[in-house]
């Protein structure tokens, strides 16, 4: 039956839309033509009836029933009034209807049109609050129909007048006008209604549901006015306006007593009966008459009522709403309260009322929501009667009742959570935790309805974080979230049993939970790492701590934090008492919790407030006798409540929290201590604390007599009552009091034993001690979108919750729980990270990677590829485990050892993308380099290096795909198959979706911690080198995580040093441990070379670590060097030609002229090797003081080296001679500093010094090589000598250059190529008599061109004859047996041009005759060894005296005097810096 409002509605906006200047007269015209229609309807109905259809008899007269002539009298009446519509008072037309609905003489046709005639009236607004007296037109009706008497005819049309009954009275709550009934007409309409429920049992299906319906409806509209009732006195408070209310009164009294709807009287009016009576129960008989004539009455009669009877006729509000619910929450102990048989209804009678009050109550709340919470009596009501009785039903083994009481508990939740915090955590702990477990013996139903319950509470954004912070936190609570966070974790598990919805359902409650967390994440700023809160410095009471303001965030969130750190060191606390008290106790003085002095009051409330306590050991303690326990025990009991509560119930809740010791001394110890406590809270009955003591200690044996099975005799009533006489002070406690306490031990047994449970059953007096608590407890901590607990939270869950979605995963087939594990494992990645939880991140990575199938052993490499492709699971946790790496990499640390095992296979499978190892395409010349194989076009595959005597491998998944089609390929190759194909397929698009390149390339983002470990990963993954061969695969993956190393070290430049030593110790372990050439030490030695080459413009600070790592290129064994020593070239040639000017420090050039060095000997490397020797020196452009000596040895290094033709060595000669420019060029900007800067002497001093070393250096190269084999290398050497000497004018040289210069230079130069050329073949040296020809022109030309400064040295003695020694040495040479014409031609000549400048510059002059001129004489004998007639030819004025000749005795004395001391010269200074120089030039080399 459709319960509203007919179409009808459409035609009263026709007749208000009617035009506006005849608008009232057609307004009341047509609304007179419809209640007249409905008084035809009625008279229609009745004159069916024989009854009413001929004339009563009155004497001679015949007059018409009253009822019909009422009706009669309105129709002529209705279309003559002439006032507005609203003027007119609706009882008028109303009273014929109603008296013919409280007439019994009118049968239920009758009955029906004129309730559907009121229907109607009420329906169409006919009248409306603008209506005269409409309140008491309202109350008229519902006076009359809950009054209506009507002739039972059948079955159906009694069903038809009850359902009419029923529409009436909806129609009235739902009408506008129902503000103005009173809370006397709404209490009887819902009893009525309920009436009507009650006698609907024995009818039709559908009178039972639509009285159901009704029943609801009328809830519903009744409740849906509370919000309006607030929101009205609001306005009113806000406008200073005087709003009548019985607020006041309501909260103490309701209605008054003898007015208050009772369930129980339901035997009004029968189905047997000849008439059905619906009418006001007896309660409501004293009610206030409203009779026709009160209309016109006084109202001096309303001032004589009662302040109860003033709350009746109040307009409805709060009064009657108090009093329903008390009457639905009533309903639910209806079983208790009635004996009614077995009906036909066809639901169980156990289940179907708890249901029907329950849905009845669901909607109330609904309804009624946040408003409830403003009226403390119908809070009340839900805080104690309501949340009982759900406890109660909670348990029920109906999915029905359970089902419903979770709704109303969510309900609860959603509106009045803050008043309802011990009550919430009751249900979860005695009934969600409970019945979700299968050990507690509920049924899967039972245990399929809590876990839907559950998922939906964790469904509210913020109900986990306010479980945690309002009970994990507080230490008198439980830890709920951590129980729910495990159960859900425990319930997804499919233990020894596939995979059910059950699991799935648990499942989405943990996802839920955690997708929450991860949206407060999203919506909060970045979050700082939590700072852990600070441990316990001082002692102070754990159980008086407060919060400031449990409103601001600032405050509560650092008290609940610290609260749980109390919490949780009260718990090991408690773990260590329970095995062995006294470290128990020590420990917890250890951390602050107790006094370093124990003092009673601490322990006590250690015992009564900490959970997990061994209740033996508790109790054990309580009842000692020692002095210090008994003060604990007298404390502990001062902790409870006891205030009006019966002396049975207190006893059942003190001794609940420990196991009653079983000596009868610690018993009267424990007993007098309670019986003490609630002697003082006792309302009077007990005369003394003994009394109590007496009471109690009889209680308990009553209770054993009563419980135990072996006492078979046992106690009654009486006995009971005679064994405690005479104890209250001497005198009998009331028979009555007694009495109760006797049947409420015999009904429910005190436990002395009781479960080391965290969640026990809910009992009565835990019941009452929760309701007192509840008024003391903190207030409710209500949470936001803000993540202030999560950081906490999630550390709690997330192990349990990564097993859970790891284990549904394993077991899952469907792809939509593929998907739903998934969101979850993203979620908890997202927690993990954005709260700086590693290891959990890593454990994450960890398990996921399982899943791939990518470390699974295969019998062979083939066998993946198309498993992988049809494996769905696989491919999901390959794309997740990525997704992870590039979202949140900065978080994994050894998690990407894991992440990399994946890689590798997928490069062992040829998956991987060809360029997954290219540092982020920041190289150019990357694709082109002749290290890296060209992949298969379209397919991905993996660049290999190729290895010198190793073939290839085939590469790519196209490679491996065909391989697998035919092994053989001799036979020709099948065509795949379509499954094949799209297997293929989505493997493609899979690692397309992973972005697998995007982890290395991206990897400058990494924060610096994962990137280290990251690369310790990839070194890891590569292992450790070793000496000898190793498998191909082995060599393989080394390459492959190489690769992968170098790429992250060049992206992260910005970072090297983070990376560089790890980077260089692998591959120096590479390079020492490698004897042949291969893939690895080549990718190791060219990635060192290209670091090298990226990093040095960028990396100043670190050039000289990066060039030193290219000495690991001088360590190769000799056959690796070999194998690569042209490419090694060609790298450093780029790089020097690239990064020229960013070397700067001596050992940087020394590393790179020793690997040129290195290449002069290489047939294929040299001319590399000289290219960019010769980019360094050509025109000194890139020569400095740091780098010139190195590049000396170098270049000498080519020119004396004979791989290549001659003109290279030339080559290398000329880039010697010109760099002397750089030197004179050095020079100048010396004397200019010293000019204009103001170098001080010193520093121009050394920085001269240092150039004459460097050009003596120079000289010394060249010197080295004049003694090349090779004529024309050997005489172009001795020609660039003869330059660079020349060329020593612009240097500013000190004399003691120039003296180490002819004495290591030109003499040891002379005298080695005499030797030479005296001691070798022709053959070998061809035409050494130019050479030394050559040689004497040269030492003529220095020796003149330097004359004035040799000649100012003070040894110049000494050198003028080492010049003559040599001439003399070489004039009497015998070459091939024979003397040289040509050098006996030559150095007479060049000997008297000599002798000639030198007499010229007054150099050689005979001094003084007496006593001799050293200088004159031995210069003399000198000559006249190579040419006697020189003296007389030059001195021809000089007559030579024989008394001045010396004797031959005398020359050979002189000669040998002179040569001991150039001897001694040389072996002093000159011999010190010919060994410098000779170290020098081996450590270049």
């Amino acid at each position: 039956m459709q319960m509203g409002r007919p179409k009808l509605q459409t035609g009263i906006k026709a007749i208000e839309e009617e035009p506006q200047e005849c608008g009232g007269i057609a307004k009341r015209g047509a609304l007179a033509c419809m209640v007249n229609s409905e008084v035809g309807a009625v008279l229609a109905v009745m004159r069916r009836n024989a009854r009413w259809a001929g004339r009563y008899m009155a004497g001679d007269d015949q007059l018409e029933h009253s009822l019909v002539q009422s009706l009669k009298n309105l129709r002529r009446q209705i279309f003559s009034w002439q006032q507005p519509w609203h003027m007119i008072d609706p009882s008028i037309y109303l009273k014929p209807f109603m008296d013919v609905i409280r007439s019994d003489e009118t049968g239920a046709p009758i009955t029906g049109v004129a309730l559907s005639a009121v229907y109607k009236i009420l329906t169409l607004e006919v009248f409306d609050l603008k209506t005269v007296h409409v309140d008491e037109a309202m109350h008229s009706i519902v006076d009359a129909v809950t009054s209506c008497r009507f002739e039972v005819t059948d079955p159906a049309s009694e069903e038809v007048v009850l359902m009419k009954i029923l529409q009436v009275l909806l129609a009235c709550m739902k009408s506008k006008t129902s503000v103005v009934l009173n809370n006397q007409d709404v209490c009887t309409i819902v009893n009525t209604c309920f009436r009507v429920v009650h006698q609907a049992g024995t009818k039709s299906e559908l009178l039972q549901r639509v009285a159901r319906h009704t029943m609801h409806e009328l809830v519903r509209a009744i409740f849906a006015h509370l919000p309006e009732l607030d929101h009205a006195e609001a306005v009113a408070a806000a406008n200073g306006s005087d709003m009548p209310s019985v607020k006041s009164k309501v909260h103490v009294d309701g209605l008054p007593k003898e007015h208050r709807i009772d369930g129980r009287q339901f035997d009004n009016g029968s189905a047997d009966s000849d008439s059905a009576n619906i009418s006001v129960p007896g309660a409501f008989a004293s009610q206030v008459d409203y009779s026709d004539d009160k209309t016109t009455g006084t109202k001096s009669s309303t001032k004589e009522l009662s302040n109860d009877v003033q709350i009746l006729i109040e307009p409805y509000g709060v009064p009657c709403m108090v009093e329903i619910f008390h009457f639905l929450c009533s309903l639910l102990n209806i079983v208790e309260t009635m004996g009614i048989a077995a009906r036909s209804n066809p639901l169980a009678f156990d289940e179907d009322v708890p249901f029907f009050a329950l849905g009845l109550i669901n909607s109330a709340i609904e309804l009624g929501g946040q408003s409830i919470g403003q009226h403390p009596k119908l809070l009340a009501l839900i805080q104690d009667e309501l949340f009982r009785n759900l406890m109660q039903f909670g348990l029920s083994s109906s999915p029905l009742i359970l089902s419903m009481v979770c709704s109303i508990v969510l309900n609860l939740y959603h509106h009045l959570r803050t008043k309802l915090k011990l009550q919430l955590e009751a249900f979860f702990s005695c009934v969600i935790i409970r019945l979700a477990q299968s050990k507690y013996g509920a049924s899967y139903q039972q245990q399929e309805v809590a876990m839907e319950a559950l998922v939906d509470f964790c469904r509210q954004p913020t109900f986990m974080p306010e479980m945690y912070a309002n009970l994990d936190c507080d230490i008198t609570c439980a830890n709920i979230f951590e129980e729910l966070g495990n159960l859900l974790s425990r319930s997804a598990f499919p233990v020894n049993c596939p995979l059910s919805a059950m699991h799935i359902l648990a499942l989405d409650g943990l996802i839920a939970v955690i997708h929450s967390m991860a949206d407060r994440v999203t919506a909060a700023s970045p979050l700082p790492e939590p700072v852990p809160v600070k441990e316990i410095e001082e002692y102070a009471p754990f159980w008086t701590i407060n919060c400031e303001s449990y409103e601001d965030a600032n405050h509560w969130v650092e008290f609940v934090r610290r609260k749980k750190y109390i919490k949780r060191r009260l718990m090991i606390g408690a773990d260590h008492f329970n095995r062995d008290a006294k470290k128990g106790l020590e420990f917890l003085q250890g951390t602050h919790l107790l006094p370093e002095k124990l003092d009673h009051q601490s322990v006590a409330c250690f015992f009564r407030y900490t959970a997990g306590l061994d209740k033996n050991l508790v109790g054990d303690f309580l009842g000692n006798h020692d002095e210090f326990c008994v003060k604990v025990l007298h404390e502990f009991a001062k902790t409870f409540d006891f205030q009006d509560m019966n002396l049975d119930t207190a006893l059942r809740l003190f001794l609940e929290t420990f196991r009653l010791p079983g000596e009868a001394q610690k018993i009267q110890r424990v007993l007098e201590a309670f019986s003490e406590r609630y002697y003082e809270q006792s309302s009077g009955i007990l005369a003394d604390k003994d009394a109590a003591f007496l009471l109690s200690y009889s209680l308990i044996m009553l209770n054993t007599d009563q419980h135990n099975v072996q006492v078979k005799k046992k106690m009654t009533e009486e006995d009971f009552i005679r064994n405690n006489r005479h104890i209250n002070a001497g005198k009998d406690l009331p028979r009555d009091y007694l009495a109760e306490l006797y049947h409420a031990i015999v009904k429910n047994e005190i436990r002395t034993i009781y479960e080391q449970s965290l969640f026990p059953e809910m009992n009565p007096s835990r019941w009452i001690d929760l309701i007192r608590k509840s008024q003391k407890t903190p207030p409710y901590i209500v949470c936001d979108s803000r993540p202030f607990l999560d950081h906490d939270m999630f550390a709690i869950i997330s192990g349990p919750t990564i097993a859970a979605i790891s284990v549904v995963f394993d077991h899952a087939e469907d792809e939509d729980v593929f998907h739903t594990c998934v969101d979850g494992f993203l979620a908890v990645a997202k927690m993990s990270a954005c709260h700086h939880l590693e290891d959990v991140l890593d454990d994450l990575v960890v398990s996921l990677c399982k899943f791939t199938t990518l470390l699974n052993p295969a019998a062979s490499v083939e066998e993946p590829l198309l498993a992988f492709g049809d494996d769905t699971k696989a491919r999901m946790a390959t794309v997740t485990v990525f997704t992870i790496a590039n979202r949140f990499g900065d978080y994994i640390r050894t998690g990407w050892r894991n992440i990399l095992d994946c890689i590798l296979r997928l490069h062992k499978l040829g998956l991987l993308p060809a360029r997954v190892a290219s540092d982020a395409a920041e190289d150019p010349d990357l694709a082109n380099d002749s290290m890296h194989g060209k992949p298969l076009s379209g397919t991905p595959s993996i660049s290999h290096i190729p290895v010198v005597g190793t073939p290839r491998r085939s590469s790519g998944l196209m490679g491996r795909f065909s391989q697998l089609l035919s092994l053989d390929t001799d036979e020709p190759r099948s065509q795949p198959t379509e499954q094949q194909l799209a297997a293929h397929q989505r493997t493609v698009q899979t690692i397309q979706k992973c972005h697998i390149d995007s982890i290395f390339t991206e990897s400058k983002f990494l924060q610096a911690e994962s990137l280290l470990q990251l690369a310790r990963a990839l070194i890891w993954a590569a292992g450790r080198p070793q000496k000898g061969s190793s498998s191909p695969e082995d060599e393989d993956t080394a390459v492959f995580c190489l690769e992968l190393l170098i790429a992250i070290t060049l992206n992260n430049r910005d970072r090297i040093m983070l990376l560089w030593q790890g980077v260089y110790e692998h591959i120096a372990g590479i390079v020492q441990s490698t004897v042949m050439p291969c893939a690895l030490v080549e990718k190791a030695v060219f990635g060192l070379l290209r670091i090298c080459q990226r990093l040095l413009p960028y990396k100043e600070n670190l050039a000289d670590e990066l060039l030193r790592s290219l000495q690991l290129i001088l360590k190769l064994d000799a056959r690796v060097a070999d194998a690569y020593c042209e490419h090694i070239t060609q790298e450093v040639m780029r790089l020097v030609k690239a990064n020229a000017g960013h070397i700067k420090s001596p050992m940087g050039w020394r590393t790179v002229s020793s690997l040129l060095s290195i290449t002069a000997r290489h047939p294929e490397a040299s001319e590399c090797g000289f290219e960019a020797l010769s980019f360094i020196m050509s025109d000194g452009a890139h020569l400095t003081q740091a780098n010139y000596v190195l590049c000396l040895d170098a270049t000498r290094a080519f020119a004396e080296s004979r791989v290549g033709l001659a003109d290279r060595s030339l080559r290398a000669l000329d880039l010697m001679t010109e760099s002397v420019k750089c030197l004179i060029r050095w020079s100048k900007s010396v004397s200019v500093d010293w000019k204009t800067v103001g170098d001080s002497r010193e520093d121009t001093s050394k920085s001269s010094q240092e150039i004459g070393e460097m050009w003596l250096r120079l000289a010394h190269g060249l010197r080295k090589v004049c003694l090349e084999q090779r004529e024309e290398v050997r005489n172009y050497a001795l020609l660039s000598l003869q330059r660079c000497l020349s060329a020593a004018d612009a240097i500013c040289l000190t004399p003691s250059v120039w003296l180490q210069c002819f004495d290591q230079v030109i003499f040891t130069m002379l005298d080695d190529l005499l030797e030479i050329a005296q001691g070798h073949s022709p053959k070998e040296y061809r035409n050494m008599e130019g050479t030394l020809h050559h040689a004497m022109k040269f030492l003529s030309k220095i020796f003149l061109q330097f004359l004035d400064q040799l000649f100012t040295l003070p040894n110049f003695r000494k050198l003028w004859l080492g010049v003559l020694s040599r001439m003399e040495k070489y004039m009497k040479a015998k070459l091939r047996g024979k003397g040289s014409d040509k050098l006996q031609e030559l150095i007479p000549e060049l000997l008297k041009n000599m002798l000639l400048i030198l007499k010229a510059q007054g150099v050689l002059m005979q001094r003084s005759t007496l006593g001799g001129d050293s200088l004159w004489e031995l210069t003399w004998l000198h000559v006249k060894g190579i040419s006697p007639s020189l003296q007389a030819e030059l001195f021809p004025d000089l007559e030579p005296e024989a008394e001045t000749e010396p004797k031959s005795d005398d020359y050979s004395s002189a000669a040998e005097t002179v040569g001991s001391e150039v001897a001694t010269a040389d072996s002093g200074q000159n011999g010190v810096n010919a060994k410098k120089l000779e170290s020098e030039e081996r450590g270049g080399s």
